[in-house]
């Protein structure tokens, strides 16, 4: 690995710690500059002043702003997220349990729909023009057309009520096995995976015809050999960079942004848990929530930069 690789990657590596720490204190901010009181809101309307007074002084809310802040980074960089206002549990582990949960489902989405996007890209490709390429097309632009929402809703009537094909709330525990866990979570990951098939898929395609314009397919081509050979060998390696960023930024939304997802199935994960706990204004819980979800989006988006890097010729092997 020459020393302009290493520079990059450090330079990828130091800037997304950056973000993280930028977004760690607009995160703060915006939770500080919520109107209302927070005290207020835990105790009611008809708490007295001195009830009031007491409560703000035992959450610490007379200290300053900043002394606040540090206090809350120097906790979540030992790993302590602080203490609910609502019911007073360990943060880290109410958010252990819900992350696991919302990591299953967001593995299981990306476990079919990258494969599928990446099949359906090359497909696309071989028969350009065609009516498959047609076909694909018209299909993933209509699914992505589609509110979440709306294809939650949608999916919910017709294979959970009319078909009972699936169940219409997708609740876990415990206690259930690996398989009633899959068939539990049969509609989010349905409708995640129509949310970011077509991105990935048009973006495999586009990448791949940027690459079969170049003079060496063109070589190979006129050698004879067979147009899927010649994609799958010589155009699709050189289009990993924009294919990986792709699909890591579907992956961070997988992740992120699947709050619409758990709140329309009852699903008990991140986002079902930031929802809930914005409507008591449980600050510890909203500020821990969005630090967690802005640090896996930046950290994947990282990722996707640091396999451009690696997957570039010309960076790992400059003349």
């Amino acid at each position: 690995m020459n020393s302009l690789v290493v520079k990059l990657l450090v330079q990828r590596i130091s800037l997304g710690l950056l973000l993280i720490f930028l977004v760690s204190i607009l995160i703060f901010v915006g939770t500080q500059i919520l109107p209302g009181d927070v005290a207020q809101s835990i105790l009611g309307q008809t708490a007295t002043p001195e009830s009031l007074a007491n409560l703000r002084e035992e959450l610490g809310l007379n200290v300053p702003a900043y002394q606040r802040y540090f206090s809350w980074l120097g906790g979540v960089l030992q790993g302590d997220l602080g203490t609910s206002l609502t019911n007073g549990r360990d943060i880290a582990t109410s958010i252990g349990e819900r992350l696991g949960n919302t990591l299953f489902l967001a593995a299981w989405a990306a476990v079919i729909s990258v494969p599928l996007a990446i099949t359906l890209g090359l497909i696309s490709v071989l028969y350009r023009g065609r009516w498959p390429d047609k076909l694909i097309s018209a299909v993933t632009l209509s699914a992505i057309s589609i509110p979440e929402f709306m294809m939650s809703y949608i999916l919910m009537y017709f294979v959970a009520v009319k078909l009972g094909w699936a169940p219409s709330v997708a609740m876990l525990n415990s206690s259930m096995g690996f398989w009633d866990k899959l068939h539990a979570i049969t509609l989010p990951v349905a409708v995640l995976v129509f949310v970011v098939l077509a991105h990935m898929m048009r973006m495999t395609r586009a990448a791949l015809l940027n690459v079969m314009q170049s003079a060496y397919i063109e070589t190979a081509e006129l050698k004879g050999i067979p147009r899927l050979q010649v994609i799958w060998r010589h155009a699709f390696p050189n289009s990993i960079a924009p294919i990986v960023n792709v699909v890591m930024l579907n992956l961070a939304y997988l992740v992120v942004g699947v709050v619409v997802v758990e709140v329309v199935f009852v699903y008990p994960g991140m986002g079902q848990y930031l929802v809930d706990h914005v409507a008591k204004r449980d600050v510890p819980v909203v500020q821990a929530c969005g630090l967690i979800f802005a640090a896996v989006y930046i950290l994947l988006n990282m990722f996707a930069d640091i396999v451009s890097i690696l997957a570039n010729p010309r960076l790992r092997h400059p003349k």
